[in-house]
């Protein structure tokens, strides 16, 4: 079990396990959507269902709709949205993406999807699936949030540093454009290893700035822990 500071994410039947990753992801997407209040979500690759939880904490009048296409992932993130304090406005759908036809259209849609798009497998089908982007490529991704997305929608993704050249130019050939992006750094003086991304319809600047996790000393920043700071009981 892995305890937040408002609910608890059980992990033993997931392959992909709660991580920096992911819980940056939301808490990042949460500090960018300032102004009027985001009514409906979607959650791709939801895993544990940590993401659509974090985001239930913050807009207390959404709707989060969190889908999977491993079922044992979707079984772990169907008791843990049921389980957790806002289980009325949550929902897990045993669902590919490509499959995934809802009659209505979200404000937002958040991804930590499927990280590696050439890379030896390690032999495990379920994790394998959670990691690999052979049944969630980037473009598929991008169609699905094209699909999805609202019109005045606003997309959040969270992918290692150096793929930002692949999925960028798909998501502008689809009328997406990266409206902000944070470079993620694990320790202070360090290469940047991921990029959070924002993505919208209409065209502007790209915000840019830099989230460093750790000092050298191992210390956690006082940014890392700004930004995590309603989440990790610790900070």
């Amino acid at each position: 079990m892995f305890r937040f500071k408002q609910f608890t994410v059980a992990q033993d039947k997931c392959a992909m396990k709660v991580n920096t990753d992911g819980v940056l992801l939301g808490a990042w997407a949460v500090t960018r959507l300032a102004g009027p209040t985001p009514t409906r979500f979607l959650d791709i690759g939801t895993g544990t269902g940590v993401i659509a939880l974090m985001m239930a904490q913050n807009f207390s009048t959404a709707h989060i709709d969190a889908i999977d296409i491993d079922g044992s992932a979707y079984q772990q993130a169907k008791e843990n949205l049921e389980n957790s304090p806002w289980a009325d406005r949550l929902a897990a759908i045993h669902t590919p993406l490509q499959d995934y036809m809802p009659a209505h259209a979200y404000d937002v849609v958040i991804s930590n999807p499927p990280y590696f798009v050439d890379d030896f497998k390690t032999g495990n089908a379920q994790k394998d699936l959670a990691k690999h982007s052979t049944a969630l490529t980037y473009a598929d991704l991008i169609e699905g949030i094209k699909r999805l997305l609202s019109t005045a929608g606003r997309a959040f993704l969270v992918i290692p540093v150096f793929n930002v050249e692949v999925l960028e130019p798909l998501a502008n050939a689809a009328g997406l454009y990266v409206t902000a992006m944070a470079e993620v750094t694990a320790v202070q003086g360090k290469n940047p290893y991921l990029a959070l991304m924002q993505l919208q319809w209409e065209r502007s600047a790209n915000e840019k700035e830099t989230i460093t996790i750790q000092q050298p000393s191992g210390e956690f920043t006082a940014q890392y822990k700004e930004v995590t700071k309603d989440y990790y009981l610790k900070f």
